[in-house]
């Protein structure tokens, strides 16, 4: 993996990073969405977020390689310590150690910004992300069986979690 840099979202980012998550959600393994985003869908959710919530880019000579969130797991206050991550890459640069890399800004920057608690959900037919997570120290705490429709079929999701300390 060569040198990247890992920066808070700035909207000059934001085509590349619709553009990645267009290809997630065509891919159709790793996103419930299915409507593809424009660049403006990504600046209304940047718009739209509480002070504990981010979007970073992953940088390498100016391109957008992936893209990271932190979202609150829930508005209601009693979840105000738990958060949801994930971590989106251009297709052909997954296995590089990109995705780790923003990963761990993912886990520096929740414990950060106080959160204890990070989930995240991942399609249980995506067995590499799963154990990408895995990884981490996320622990699988269960699945949501048919909760999902997408394509004409029913899909579960694995909700993984990571206690921070």
């Amino acid at each position: 993996m060569s040198a990247t840099g890992i920066i808070e979202a700035r909207p000059d980012d934001y085509p590349a990073i619709a553009d990645i998550y267009n290809e997630a959600i065509r891919a159709g393994n790793a996103s419930m969405e299915e409507t593809l985003k424009a660049p403006s869908d990504i600046a209304g959710w940047v718009r739209a977020f509480h002070s504990r919530e981010r979007l970073y880019a992953q940088l390498q000579g100016g391109d957008v390689l992936g893209w990271g969130i932190i979202k609150r797991y829930s508005d209601r206050e009693g979840y105000r310590f738990a958060c949801e991550t994930a971590v989106y890459l251009r297709q052909t640069q997954t296995r590089k150690g990109y995705g780790s890399a923003m990963k761990r800004h993912l886990i520096a920057q929740a414990s950060a910004f106080g959160y204890r608690h990070m989930v995240a959900k991942v399609f249980a037919t995506n067995e590499a992300s799963i154990r990408y997570n895995l990884q981490f120290g996320y622990s699988i705490v269960g699945t949501q069986n048919e909760v999902g429709f997408k394509d004409g079929r029913w899909l579960d999701i694995v909700i993984m979690q990571l206690i921070l300390k």
